[in-house]
């Protein structure tokens, strides 16, 4: 599974969760942020992470530290470009090919 198939299968789970898709792929000078949606009072800015299974390692440790502030630079390159009253989060969204589970980490740091 690549990581485009893991992005397309975390916007499914995430619509099928009441989310509705902002934008995917926004891209600045500082990184890209795979989906941004929107749910109840929150923008979300969701980093999505595809393994083939987490016997190495989880998803989520790939968001280091400099992970973390190269999106929170996207985030708010994204928030300078589009005013809202949204209150933004960053979650983290783990697919694991093997077995198709989908684990979301809401609100996996802040900015």
């Amino acid at each position: 599974m690549t990581g485009q198939e893991g992005e397309r299968l975390a916007l499914e789970y995430l619509q099928a969760k009441g989310y509705s898709l902002v934008q995917s792929n926004f891209r600045t000078r500082f990184g890209e942020i795979d989906i941004i949606v929107k749910n109840g009072e929150y923008l979300v800015f969701a980093e999505v992470k595809t393994r083939k299974n987490s016997r190495f390692a989880l998803g989520a440790e790939a968001v280091d530290a400099r992970k973390r502030r190269k999106l929170i630079l996207t985030a708010s390159g994204y928030l300078a470009l589009h005013a809202t009253r949204l209150q933004p989060r960053f979650d983290v969204i783990e697919v694991y090919a093997q077995t198709g589970r989908i684990n979301h980490i809401i609100g996996a740091f802040t900015g």
